[in-house]
């Protein structure tokens, strides 16, 4: 079955080289490569469009959803790969994640890691990241467009992916193929290597604009929700003037921190780090949850107030 890569970017031309390395590098090679930038301000068009595989649009003031269906309407194969302009793609990742759909899934969910090349992109992944695929439920995942598969009729029968979502347009996606039934299989082998964000103040925003996302398209209400009584309910015994409050605070806090700081520790470098870890991986949770519950609040602020298409 020929299969069709496709990929968004923007302002990314220092991402090219590796990308296109390991692209070149895949055990199975696409048919056809196409990528979609949304407006670059750097050279980012000319640095992919170098390689005589891919075939560049350039679409300014696309955002990610428009970028991938303009793709998608570019595509001449009937199985479409989906990954990230920026990041490394495993020599054996397109051969993985085609596998399922030619044994008849409608949707390959393949995986996909960190780079952990500092001490804070160590930290920052225990908070959130699972340590390795069997972290997760493959009945409930849902795949990131890093890393993802499926047959042109499973994201024709979603109308393709949403315009007006600005970001957690795939975990849309997902949903609805979810609501919908369909096969969707997990291809952990299928790996994708992406880098975090660098510094506490892009790693805020990163967050902040998921939850914003999911707030605007009503994703994760209960997750949201949970989070807000977690922390009312902190403050409110921290301020109390009992000491069971207290102590039943501090227990579920170790409780909620459990599985990152092992997360934390198990990446850690050497015994130093993981005493940092001890204070770092916390500290980065809560600021994570703040632009969350931050992000969250404005996007539910603008989903009633604004007229979704």
């Amino acid at each position: 079955m020929k299969v069709t890569l496709i990929s968004t970017v923007k302002d990314c031309a220092g991402a090219a080289e590796g990308f296109l390395a390991s692209l070149a590098a895949q055990t199975r090679a696409p048919d056809e490569v196409v990528i979609v930038d949304g407006g670059s301000s750097d050279a980012t068009a000319e640095a992919y469009g170098r390689d005589e595989r891919v075939s560049v649009l350039v679409e300014p003031g696309a955002n990610i959803s428009r970028g991938r269906n303009t793709a998608l309407a570019a595509a001449t194969h009937e199985i479409v790969a989906v990954t990230d302009a920026d990041c490394e793609l495993d020599p054996g990742w397109l051969e993985a994640i085609v596998a399922p759909i030619e044994a008849g899934a409608d949707v390959a969910m393949g995986w996909y890691e960190p780079e952990l090349a500092t001490p804070f992109d160590r930290y920052a992944a225990a908070v959130n990241l699972p340590l390795d695929a069997t972290e997760v439920d493959p009945a409930t995942f849902n795949p990131s467009a890093r890393s993802v598969a499926f047959r042109r009729a499973a994201i024709d029968a979603v109308g393709g992916y949403p315009e007006w979502l600005a970001i957690g347009e795939d975990m849309w996606v997902d949903q609805r193929w979810r609501e919908l039934g369909l096969d969707m299989r997990f291809a952990p082998e299928a790996i994708v290597r992406w880098r975090l964000r660098d510094g506490v103040a892009a790693t805020w925003r990163q967050y902040f604009g998921y939850a914003r996302g999911d707030a605007q398209a009503g994703m994760h209400p209960e997750r949201h929700a949970l989070r807000f009584g977690a922390y009312t309910g902190l403050v409110a015994a921290l301020a109390s003037g009992r000491a069971w409050p207290r102590l039943l605070a501090a227990a579920g806090a170790l409780a909620y921190a459990r599985t990152p700081a092992r997360r934390g520790w198990a990446r850690a470098h050497d015994s130093r780090e993981r005493a940092i870890a001890t204070l770092a991986v916390p500290a980065l949770m809560a600021v994570t949850d703040a632009a969350k519950m931050a992000g969250y609040a404005v996007g539910l602020f603008e989903r009633r107030t604004r007229r979704r298409p």
